[in-house]
């Protein structure tokens, strides 16, 4: 009994001594905060950082088992990827992603500081590359064979051009579109506009006039060259990737926002969960119904309940 007494007591005392050497147990991260509220996250902390918003671009991220895909946020015309993802950064990492976010589209023209926080605003086709380059890129550092997307607006759109047209379907599993524009916008008559304008052959004109500045402008428009790309064959649907798209009655810029709608995809409208929910084209991406959908779509075997509370145009839930 005294040699088995003996035996207890030294090894506890080397639990003892290994329980020192390794040191206190490491503390579970404290979750980022969460911003739901748009304008004015994307002005202040969003307009003053270039390298991402809280949570985005660890590139020293490995993805877990749970979430093997790592999640590149795509941001919409004029945005940045700070500006636009104040709220997906940091929702996407408390969740156990690896979340990445890049500019993409900056104009030469442009001076200044305005030319580096100001994205989107090259012709789509050239801000596809960028995007399937960046996206290689977080390929090879966090040895993930495929990424998730998750886009706004214009962010929503460019990388089915990658995917459709540059070979970049192989690397995409979920595509997550929130207000995105399938078959382009006709806000304020300028899609019927610029197909006048192309009908009097004017159209690579005015396209090599606004390209240097705002190439995107023209391609975003219903009927555009990039648009009835996106649009040919079957549709936007890529075979193989799994599409979700996130739009709002209310969308200002976006019309008819049904263009958010396409065939081959699931498509959800932020009224149909909540009728209080007056979120437009910019707070969708920091909406709290749209976030929960875009969590349940990014991990659908582990579905939350999606919230309803009222929430205001750019502001966000009261």
């Amino acid at each position: 009994m005294r040699r088995f007494s003996v035996a207890c007591t030294a090894l506890a005392a080397a639990l003892a001594t290994i329980a020192l050497a390794m040191g206190p147990a490491a503390a579970a991260p404290t979750p980022l905060p969460v911003p739901y509220s748009f304008l004015p996250t994307a002005a202040i902390p969003g307009g003053l950082s270039l390298g991402g918003p809280p949570g985005a671009n660890d590139w020293s991220c490995r993805p877990s088992v749970a979430h093997p895909e790592p999640v590149v946020l795509v941001h919409g015309f004029l945005g940045n990827a700070s500006t636009n993802w104040q709220t997906y950064g940091p929702l996407l990492k408390n969740n156990g992603y690896c979340v990445y976010a890049l500019t993409y589209g900056q104009s030469a023209v442009l001076p200044g500081m305005a030319g580096q926080l100001l994205g989107g605003l090259a012709p789509p086709e050239q801000s596809a590359v960028q995007v399937g380059a960046f996206i290689q890129r977080v390929l090879t550092a966090t040895g993930a064979a495929k990424v998730d997307i998750v886009g706004h607006s214009e962010g929503a759109i460019v990388p089915d051009y990658y995917a459709k047209y540059l070979a970049g379907a192989a690397y995409i599993d979920k595509y997550i579109s929130l207000a995105p524009l399938w078959a382009g916008t006709d806000s304020q008559g300028l899609g019927k506009m610029y197909q006048e304008v192309k009908a009097l052959g004017l159209g690579s004109l005015m396209d090599a006039l606004l390209n240097p500045i705002a190439g995107s402008e023209t391609g975003l428009l219903a009927g555009s060259d990039f648009i009835n790309a996106i649009q040919s064959g079957a549709g936007p649907a890529v075979a193989g990737i799994a599409y979700t798209n996130i739009v709002t009655t209310h969308d200002e810029l976006v019309q008819p926002y049904t263009s958010g709608i396409a065939a081959g995809m699931t498509n959800y409208t932020v009224q149909n969960f909540c009728g209080i929910d007056y979120t437009e084209h910019f707070e969708i991406a920091a909406d709290p119904v749209a976030a929960a959908l875009v969590l349940n779509a990014l991990d659908p075997t582990h579905p939350r309940a999606v919230p309803c509370r009222l929430v205001l145009p750019f502001i966000g839930p009261l």
